[in-house]
């Protein structure tokens, strides 16, 4: 009998012991955790927080004195700094995009960004079958370091912009490109130009 509780008790302390080690958090805690970079990105950054209904009442636009960015389906915000001229990005449009990728939760820009080499633009078709829109980079530093898919996020922006536009993004992410989903990390977008090729 005192074998039996002997085993019974070291195998409880060791139980203890390697539960004591785990350090990695469950999805909800970093879904929190993301959630909190969020709002503490927009807070630092007076950011005013539109509706999607008063975006839209008030034509798709927004204030950038105020700093006005739009709360857009998924937790996307966006800013539309330039809305662009000319035509409507559609189906089956390459899309080259010039941007700076700042990454939320280490507060530091990524060595994705192509917005500041000359010459160097990322590339993606877009496509759209009836309200569903994706992209494939074809392109670039995106398709380098994360793959062949456009970030759900960015192709939001697409439907209130045209040619030439200037958007600013917040993309949870759900909402972003692989490693971001794999890791949920928040990633801010600095879109200085999707233009039509």
């Amino acid at each position: 009998m005192k074998k039996l509780t002997l085993l019974f008790v070291t195998l409880l302390c060791l139980g203890f012991m390697f539960q004591a080690c785990d350090d990695t958090k469950t999805y909800a805690e970093q879904l929190e955790d993301e959630d909190n970079a969020i709002k503490d990105f927009i807070s630092k950054n007076n950011i005013k927080v539109l509706s999607l209904a008063d975006f839209e009442a008030k034509g798709n636009t927004t204030d950038l004195k105020t700093n006005e960015y739009v709360a857009l389906s998924g937790g996307v915000y966006m800013q539309i700094v330039y809305k662009g001229t000319g035509d409507s990005i559609k189906n089956n449009d390459i899309v080259l995009v010039r941007f700076m990728e700042y990454d939320i939760m280490s507060q530091d820009t990524t060595s994705v960004s192509n917005y500041d080499v000359d010459g160097w633009v990322d590339e993606f078709r877009y496509s759209l079958s009836g309200t569903t829109a994706s992209g494939l980079f074809t392109y670039g530093s995106m398709l380098t370091a994360y793959g062949t898919a456009v970030p759900s996020g960015w192709l939001l922006a697409l439907k209130y912009v045209t040619d030439r536009a200037h958007v600013k993004l917040i993309v949870p992410s759900k909402m972003g490109h692989d490693a971001s989903l794999r890791y949920v990390y928040p990633y801010f977008y600095d879109i200085r130009k999707f233009q039509i090729y």
